[in-house]
């Protein structure tokens, strides 16, 4: 953005000072995960850049733990299951903090800042102490160690994501489209598919999505409850990394980069067209 003519020398030295201040601290957060991916090319197995990499020598680089990533038996089963459990936990996330953003976006709700603060508070609480709680509690149902207790545990802590960007999203609706709708004889469920549901899907989708990230990147959690058979990505990496160090930890990491980055670009587009059918101009 151009500064305008009238700015004094001392205004444009702190502007391009505060500028060049944020690019430090980009770089500074950014280097270490930047880092990962050239190593992850790595033709030796080593966390480290060897002098053949240094001098761009093509036979230095490699893709063969890419090509473990996708042929080792342990990877393959950890990335099936993240990927069952956290398309799973996200409907139940999505399902559970759509309603419950609804319910509290009534004018009539009692304590409902004290049931937005409960909501929301995995989003506060160290995960730790939640992943010890929801192991003793688990344990007495029989549900850890199973497939059903990885999914709820995950989409509790993914709900938390729905109920923000849908509420977020509710904020600006306008409920005389439904009073509307109920005047000219639509039932609730009409109503709901054909009028509120168009408005408010970019919010469910928003928040399904960062609950999708939540429940395939988090290991601490899984670390409690999950058992051999749930194995998921981020624990293989962590038991990768705890009994053999190997560089297709880099390999899968990049992928997880690279997700992230998807992810980030699809909420974004997300972002424009909401704001576009509220007639938001940027």
């Amino acid at each position: 953005m151009a500064l305008p003519a009238y700015c004094t020398v001392r205004e444009r030295a702190g502007y391009f000072g505060y500028l060049a201040f944020c690019t430090l601290v980009f770089l500074f957060l950014i280097a270490p995960i930047v880092v990962i991916v050239p190593l992850s090319f790595n033709a030796t197995p080593y966390f480290t850049f060897t002098e053949g990499m240094l001098s761009l020598d093509p036979e230095a680089y490699s893709v063969r733990w890419y090509a473990d990533m996708f042929t080792n038996s342990q990877w393959l089963n950890a990335l099936k299951n993240s990927t069952i459990i956290a398309v799973c936990a996200t409907i139940v996330a999505t399902v559970l903090g759509t309603l419950a953003a609804m319910g509290l976006a009534a004018n009539n709700v009692p304590f409902r800042n004290a049931i937005m603060a409960f909501l929301i508070s995995p989003m506060i609480v160290p995960v730790i102490i939640s992943a010890a709680a929801m192991y003793f509690f688990y344990t007495r149902l029989d549900l850890s160690q199973t497939f059903t207790g990885i999914v709820l545990a995950h989409a509790a802590l993914g709900t938390p994501f729905v109920v923000i960007t849908v509420t977020a999203t509710l904020s600006g609706f306008d409920h005389s489209l439904v009073r509307a709708a109920y005047s000219l004889g639509a039932n609730p469920l009409y109503t709901f598919r054909h009028v509120t549901f168009p408005l408010i899907r970019p919010g469910m989708i928003s928040g399904g999505l960062f609950a999708f990230g939540t429940s395939f990147d988090e290991v601490v959690v899984a670390l409690f409850i999950t058992g051999v058979e749930q194995r998921t990505v981020p624990r293989q990496m962590w038991s990768g990394i705890r009994e053999q160090i190997s560089p297709t930890i880099l390999a899968v990491a990049s992928m997880l980069i690279l997700m992230s980055v998807l992810l980030l670009v699809t909420l974004e587009m997300l972002r424009r067209r909401n704001a576009k059918i509220r007639g938001i101009s940027e």
